[in-house]
């Protein structure tokens, strides 16, 4: 196992040369073997550089695009001529000095005045005014394009020279494997100060690579260039024929295809490619492809087709979302295939609270809930969605730090990469089943309380520091018992994407009773939203104290 790398301060100046090497050897010591010959050879000498021209061949790669201006790249923390740094990045390859330009490449390139110098002679021949637009003088030329070719045959006169960036599918390659995704740019690593983070210390193993065949990485790659087609407004039926097959072995990676077919299918049902839709959705694993798949059967008047899905996806349902969406559904379509609509689930009626308190100024309405409620017997804490997210937290942290393959790709992550995916609780089952039968005795309070102790200031996607104070943390597993942690944290787990928000603003402690009460409050003109209601019926229907605080503002006098 190699060493943990480090990143470079803010305050030396190639701080992003230094971030990025670090990237650029832990792809090349933990993914080396996905590596052709040829491209490790490119990371030793890109590594071997000059510093001067490594500086500058990273700034190119942050940048956008491939093609530049010369006149534009200005790094005086390069210790060097920009023009010395060029000669030797030409010479090794990493720089064509002189790329061929596509007539748009030149338009990007140059200046409206520029391009209105280059083409004086077709300005004059079509009749173009001196102040033609580059917009205007592109449509004139694209009529009958001219041939890509070098700037200096373009404008033999041009004192700035264009210089194109090598290699880019090597530094593509690299980005992805290690963030996992190519959604994160450079700028995301290479200029960040990760050094007032802590982080949480996974095992790299080969084992948990999620990329364990150079095949992996390629079909990633096949299924962005798709995906940056749609985006680009090609036709959703030239790309199907692209996109790759269904590959249930490696399941992070069918995840990134369950998206990519889930907007195929969307883009191919604005266009009113209804047969690619649904093909695209009923393959699709994503959580609101086969809902979408459902509507469209629905305004097809495909009645009975959709009725006998609905009926098996409710079986499994894919989230709260999917669970809603399926029985306002299935109401509609009991009427087209003559079958009883389903039972409306009874609603509780939820408990109120109702104060006038004085506007208070400069502070929130929770925080005058707050105070009004708050006592030396009953004290209340603005928690919302920190406490129970944060005892979660900490009795699974081993289930949410476990080293699964696709979960963790460089040692800086906030949260495992794939904590929405749709498989996240069920890849870790066991690890979980294990953190809440702790819940059955109590075990549990040590258990937290320990993580709480070996992990304080580490970085977690479910644990704010700063609110899971060590006085809050000893109330609340005072007050609130096993038996309700166990219920909420088994609705957390059952959609981890959406059931980690809409918790009650305030909970009241009475140490006395050992017991609690949770608090939603709502200042004037606000509303319970859909996924607060939700939580707030979850509460009722398992006797957990819960209710709405409304509040009014006293009159001014």
């Amino acid at each position: 196992m190699t060493a943990r790398p480090t990143t470079a301060p803010l305050d030396d100046p190639l701080y992003y040369l230094r971030n990025f090497e670090t990237l650029v050897t832990w792809v090349r010591d933990h993914h080396g073997d996905l590596l052709t010959p040829g491209e490790r050879d490119l990371i030793r000498n890109l590594l071997t550089l000059p510093l001067p021209a490594r500086g500058l061949l990273v700034r190119l790669v942050m940048r956008t695009g491939e093609l530049f201006r010369q006149g534009k790249l200005v790094y005086p923390e390069l210790g060097a001529p920009v023009t010395d740094a060029l000669a030797t990045l030409a010479e090794a390859g990493w720089i064509d000095p002189e790329p061929v330009l596509a007539l748009d490449d030149l338009f990007r390139m140059l200046s409206a005045a520029e391009c209105r110098i280059v083409f004086a002679g077709v300005m004059k021949q079509a009749g173009l005014p001196r102040s033609t637009t580059k917009t205007r003088l592109l449509d004139t030329l694209q009529e009958e394009p001219p041939e890509p070719r070098p700037l200096r045959t373009w404008w033999p006169e041009a004192d700035d020279p264009v210089i194109g960036l090598n290699h880019m599918p090597l530094f593509d390659r690299l980005r992805l494997m290690f963030f996992g995704n190519l959604r994160q740019s450079w700028s995301d690593f290479v200029l960040v100060e990760l050094g007032h983070h802590q982080y949480e210390t996974v095992p790299f193993t080969p084992d948990s690579r999620a990329f364990q065949q150079r095949e992996a990485v390629d079909r990633y790659l096949q299924m962005q260039a798709c995906r940056d087609r749609l985006e680009a407004g090609e036709s959703p039926t030239d790309i199907w024929r692209d996109v790759p097959e269904r590959d249930d072995s490696n399941p992070w990676l069918e995840s990134r295809r369950g998206r990519l077919l889930m907007e195929l299918g969307r883009q191919a049902d604005r266009q009113g490619h209804t047969d690619l839709a649904l093909a695209a959705w009923s393959d699709s694993g994503h959580r609101e492809a086969r809902l979408r798949h459902l509507r469209l059967l629905e305004r097809l008047e495909r009645h009975q087709e959709a009725w006998d899905i609905a009926l098996s996806a409710q079986a499994e349902p894919r989230g709260d979302g999917e669970v809603q969406g399926l029985e306002r559904l299935m109401r509609r379509l009991a009427r087209k295939v003559d079958q009883p609509p389903p039972e409306r689930p009874e609603r509780p009626t939820i408990p109120e609270i109702h104060l006038t308190l004085p506007q208070p100024v400069g502070a929130s309405v929770e925080w005058a809930v707050l105070q009004d409620l708050d006592s030396h017997d009953t004290p209340v804490c603005y928690v919302e969605n920190t406490l129970i997210n944060g005892l979660f937290g900490l009795l699974c942290w081993p289930a949410l730090f476990a080293p699964l393959p696709g979960a963790f790709f460089h040692p800086f992550h906030l949260a495992p990469a794939d904590l929405h995916r749709e498989d996240f609780v069920r890849r870790r089952q066991a690890l979980f089943d294990d953190c809440l039968a702790a819940l059955d005795g109590n075990a549990y309070k040590d258990r937290i309380r320990q993580t709480w102790r070996e992990k304080h200031g580490i970085t977690s996607a479910f644990v704010a520091w700063p609110a899971l104070s060590e006085p809050v943390l000893d109330l609340a597993l005072h007050c609130i018992p096993a038996t309700d942690l166990k219920l909420i944290f088994q609705r957390l787990l059952w959609d981890l994407r959406n059931h980690r928000s809409g918790l009650p603003d305030l909970i009241r402690f009475h140490p006395e009773q050992a017991s609690y009460d949770l608090i939603e409050v709502k200042g004037p003109g606000d509303r319970l939203q859909d996924h607060q209601i939700r939580w707030l019926e979850f509460c009722l229907a398992h006797d957990i104290a819960v209710s709405v605080c409304y509040v009014r503002w006293q009159e001014a006098d």
